[in-house]
């Protein structure tokens, strides 16, 4: 069981990636044209769902992790911050206004990916 929620969670994580790396052709300039983005915005929620849902059921799962070690806390806090940026890049992107708080926001996000990242691989204080 545990190889297959590990599975699934790195593939939903890929699905993260995946907008963050096509939001940040939109944000250095790219003309995507909005099946892109749609695509993007579709990996974005069912890579975010997957790895919260998936993490949260690998954190049950697995004997040496609970989910209120503070590497997974700060991992779901991490996560809702990232969710947030990226509802409002999304929001900015498809307005057409303020492509530059849009990209702020976009970079956000792929900051706290990133971070998200780095808590997965190292976990600090486990």
């Amino acid at each position: 069981m545990y190889d297959t929620l590990l599975f699934l969670h790195l593939l939903a994580a890929f699905l993260v990636v995946i907008t963050a790396v096509t939001y940040s052709a939109v944000a250095l300039g790219a003309d995507t044209g909005g099946r892109s983005l749609t695509v993007a915005n579709i990996c974005w929620d069912v890579g975010g769902l997957g790895t919260l849902i998936l993490g949260i059921w690998l954190a049950l799962d697995v004997d040496g992790y609970e989910v209120w070690d503070g590497w997974i806390l700060g991992a779901i806090v991490v996560w809702a911050f990232a969710t947030e940026s990226g509802r409002r890049a999304r929001a900015e992107f498809e307005s057409g206004e303020g492509a530059g708080r849009a990209s702020l926001m976009h970079w956000l996000r792929t900051g706290l990916v990133i971070l998200l990242l780095v808590l997965m691989v190292w976990k600090p204080g486990a």
